[in-house]
């Protein structure tokens, strides 16, 4: 009787340990998620750019820090989606890049970002790349066929999203996945995640329903998106599309891995906006 009343203890003692476990991740995921920094290290004049230091308002009353970055000659202008972690500061690098491929940039720190009001959620950050969209296409005047989303890790989601309801001339997603939720399982595999995320992110189900020309790059050594993940978001989407692996891992993989694929980003963004062209 002793023994098994230790054992009836040690299951108790696990099981409370679970649900424990459990509840905490339910409450706390947002900070498993968003890692938003709030200090801008770097600004694209530090690198010899002119910019536009925007504040763009949502339709739910928070405001989103934003830069644009004109191109005197631009053959295009990406909306650049960037990942859960810093802030726009910290794509400083991929906006002199794409400014130097020809195209004029707007980069936007989601909710709770940089100076960004408010906090980060799933609805909110797609909220957001509306406002980005919107600034584009009403203040501006830019044409849809003009713009493409650009959209790594997290950011890829949002990009998807966003593009499922406008017609953007191209979608570029690196680094991206199936849903968060597919991610959560791969990572935590004891845990019960499709019933405790309430950020889902699932793009799979978005995907077939974007029109526009759809380039998919991922890194082949990436751990934290296993490359399976990018295949199978490429493989749910309708043609025109096209996958690239490249080397690399998370955050070494993508256009700017080699000048090989950036070329290829390249030509695709360039040969799609030519055939969105009125």
């Amino acid at each position: 009787r002793g023994w098994a009343r230790r054992v009836y203890r040690l299951v108790f003692i696990a099981a409370g340990t679970y649900v424990a476990v459990c509840i905490a991740v339910f409450f706390f995921q947002s900070n498993l998620i968003y890692f938003p920094t709030e200090d801008y290290r770097l600004t694209p004049d530090d690198v010899g750019l002119a910019y536009e230091d925007l504040s763009l308002a949502t339709t739910d009353g928070e405001t989103i820090a934003a830069w644009f970055v004109p191109h005197e000659n631009a053959a295009a202008t990406v909306l650049f989606c960037h990942g859960n972690a810093g802030n726009m500061s910290h794509r400083v690098s991929d906006i002199h890049i794409l400014h130097e491929l020809g195209y004029g940039v707007l980069i936007f720190d989601y909710r709770g970002y940089g100076r960004s009001t408010g906090n980060p959620s799933e609805d909110g950050l797609y909220a957001d790349a509306e406002a980005a969209w919107r600034y584009l296409t009403e203040t501006r005047g830019e044409r849809p066929e003009r713009i493409v989303l650009f959209g790594r890790s997290l950011g890829g989601a949002v990009a998807i999203e966003l593009a499922r309801h406008h017609n953007p001339a191209a979608l570029v997603v690196e680094s991206t996945f199936t849903s968060l939720v597919d991610v959560g399982r791969h990572h935590y595999p004891l845990l019960p995640v499709s019933l405790i995320a309430t950020h889902r992110f699932d793009s799979l189900s978005k995907i077939a329903g974007v029109a526009c020309p759809k380039l998919f790059l991922h890194g082949t050594d990436d751990a934290l998106i296993p490359i399976d993940f990018g295949r199978a978001l490429y493989d749910a989407a309708q043609s025109p599309k096209r996958f690239l692996e490249t080397p690399g891992g998370h955050n070494n993989s993508g256009f700017t891995y080699s000048s090989e694929y950036t070329r290829l980003m390249t030509d695709f963004v360039n040969g799609a906006v030519s055939n969105s062209a009125p």
